[in-house]
C-alpha cells in the first residue's frame, strides 16, 4: 500500500480529481484536506490556500494514479508525491487492496 498526495488549487478541482480516482478504482479512498502552502515557483514565493489530496492505494498503481492526475490537473507542474505504508492496520491494508482490485 501507498499514499500518493497531491495539491489542488480549488476545492472543486480536489473533489473532481479524487471521485475519478476512487469511481475508477484507482484509489480506495481520497481524503481532501485544506492547507496554505508557501513555495518558490519561477523565481518567485508564492503563497496559496489549497487542498491536498491523500490518495490510499497499491503500489502497483502508481503509475496509473500519476497519469490520471495529470490528465485531469490544472497546474502545470503537479505534485505527485508516492509515500510508502511501513505499517498499519491489516484490515484497512486489506480493504484499500480489495477496492482497488481489478487486472492492471
Amino acid at each position: 500500500m501507498i499514499v500518493i498526495v497531491t495539491a489542488c488549487g480549488s476545492a472543486e478541482e480536489a473533489d473532481r480529481i479524487g471521485a475519478a480516482l476512487v469511481g475508477e478504482r484507482l484509489a480506495a479512498c481520497v481524503q481532501i484536506l485544506p492547507m496554505r502552502s508557501i513555495y518558490r515557483w519561477q523565481g518567485q514565493i508564492e503563497r496559496a490556500e489549497e487542498w491536498q489530496l491523500q490518495i490510499k492505494t497499491r503500489a502497483a498503481l502508481a503509475d496509473a494514479v500519476e497519469a490520471r492526475i495529470k490528465a485531469l490537473h490544472g497546474y502545470a507542474l503537479a505534485e505527485i508525491i508516492a509515500l510508502p505504508v511501513a505499517a498499519g492496520s491489516a484490515d484497512y491494508i486489506g480493504w484499500v487492496h480489495a477496492e482497488t482490485d481489478f487486472p492492471v
